[in-house]
């Protein structure tokens, strides 16, 4: 049996614990997918490539408002994914060949699973090491629906390389990813459908956000909300003639929705149980994420774990973060690092954009807080005057006590670039006055509808 210094499954934010200080340590890597795991492949590069082409064809579409003769007549779907692609494929390629060639470093092209403590199986081979880390990452969720798994769905892992744009989008789910990818399918020129379960997009948002955000989206696709699907089905003999039939329980009339392919977006679920933890004395929790103490310690000794496979949030920032933190503890288990979770902020790179830090308003009622919100329009700033914006808001909530913030969220233009120096006010245990006042805010830029949100507070 091969013994290593360090064995890490998955190489996506788990190939950034190595560092120098592990030249010479000897480590295995084991990933059975792309170098740069879901954030480079199919998940926030890629994906946000697409965002920015969707976006020039909304502002292209929307020209006419501010007296600029443009228009949106098309999209060249194959040019638009082969100039994603053909930018980050070799970059997955190019990380999987240096590691590689490094001396000290022996990459396992295959699925890891646990055998026995600190024993795992990697293509048939049975390895040791005295550190694990589990960097294993999670996938796409898919429903059980009657007939689903013959009509040739997608998932967000396939439908950014179709050769060509759907005619028909039919988009199964209301969260982030759905809302993004739906998003660029419907700016580029399908006709996209929504089927949602609940009455909103985004439900894990504050409610001012997600009706907002619910209207916006409205207003340009249809979205049928408070809808269950019964069963799938694909009809017609030919791919380019054949059509997929959802049968819906949903409000009104509507009974069945049909399109040209479908996209289902119903969440992520982690990687672990093909990896049989169990075997290796590490435990699960019910929804399958591997449990871990502060330092990113596993229930085994020297087995670690990060990102999306232990932290249901799912957002690469934080995988990061964890994995920084496990590079430290690998190399200094005297004086161990605990991750710093107290402020994890996300976004949502749909059209109208969205990002959040802290408690929503109904997070701060349950937790009995004493609270003061305020509701900020873009257009109440200049920059906000010149977009032309009437339905962009700034949401910020602070304690009516301590007069520190709770919770950000914004909906509009440049939201999850102008959430972040709310986060760092948050970090630096700022109150919502000293955010406001002991800083300049430069004129007449976008950031003026924060500053003005925290002084109406």
């Amino acid at each position: 049996m091969r013994e290593f210094d360090l064995l890490i499954i998955g190489a996506g934010s788990g190939n950034s614990v190595l560092g120098p200080e592990h030249d010479d340590w000897n480590v295995a890597i084991a990933e059975h997918g792309l170098f740069g795991g879901t954030c480079l492949n199919v998940g926030c590069i890629p994906s946000k490539m697409f965002v920015y082409a969707a976006e020039v064809a909304e502002i292209a579409a929307d020209g006419g408002r501010y007296g600029v003769h443009t228009r949106m007549e098309g999209a060249d779907w194959a040019a638009i994914r082969d100039r994603v692609f053909g930018r980050i494929d070799p970059i997955a390629q190019s990380g999987l060949e240096w590691r590689h060639g490094l001396d000290n470093v022996t990459v396992f092209e295959n699925t890891a699973r646990f055998v026995g403590p600190k024993q795992v199986d990697v293509g048939g081979e049975t390895v040791t090491a005295q550190q694990i880390v589990i960097a294993a990452g999670a996938r796409a969720a898919v429903p059980n629906i009657e007939g689903l798994e013959d009509c040739g769905y997608h998932t967000s892992d396939t439908i950014m390389r179709l050769d060509e744009l759907p005619e028909r989008l039919l988009v199964l789910g209301g969260g982030y990813i759905a809302a993004e990818l739906g998003g660029v399918m419907g700016a580029l020129g399908s006709d996209v459908t929504f089927v949602l379960r609940g009455d909103t997009f985004l439900r894990r948002e504050d409610e001012d956000i997600r009706s907002r955000f619910t209207e916006a989206m409205s207003e340009k696709y249809k979205v049928v909300t408070d809808a269950s699907v019964r069963s799938a089905r694909r009809e017609g003999e030919e791919p380019k003639k054949s059509e997929i039939v959802l049968d819906v329980d949903g409000p009104g009339d509507v009974s069945e929705l049909r399109g040209d392919a479908l996209l289902v977006a119903t969440g992520r679920i982690p990687n672990s149980a093909g990896l049989n933890p169990s075997a290796g004395g590490v435990h699960t929790n019910d929804a399958g994420y591997v449990l871990v103490d502060e330092y990113c310690q596993t229930t085994a000794p020297g087995v670690w774990a990060l990102g999306d496979i232990a932290n249901p949030v799912q957002l690469k920032h934080v995988a990061n973060h964890e994995a920084r933190v496990v590079r430290h503890n690998l190399t200094h288990p005297a004086d161990l690092k605990a991750v710093d979770h107290r402020f994890i902020p996300h976004a949502v790179f749909g059209h109208p954009q969205v990002a959040s830090v802290g408690l929503t308003e109904r997070e701060c009622t349950e937790g009995g807080y004493s609270y003061v919100p305020k509701v900020h329009p873009y257009a109440a700033c200049a920059y906000g005057w010149a977009l032309e914006d009437t339905t962009s808001v700034v949401k910020v909530i602070a304690d009516a006590n301590t007069r520190r913030l709770l919770g950000a969220h914004i909906i509009g233009p440049q939201a999850s670039t102008l959430i972040q120096q709310l986060i760092q006010g948050m970090a630096f245990d700022l109150t919502v006055d000293q955010m406001a006042a002991q800083q300049y805010y430069i004129h007449p830029a976008l950031p003026e509808v924060v500053e003005q949100a925290l002084l109406e507070l």
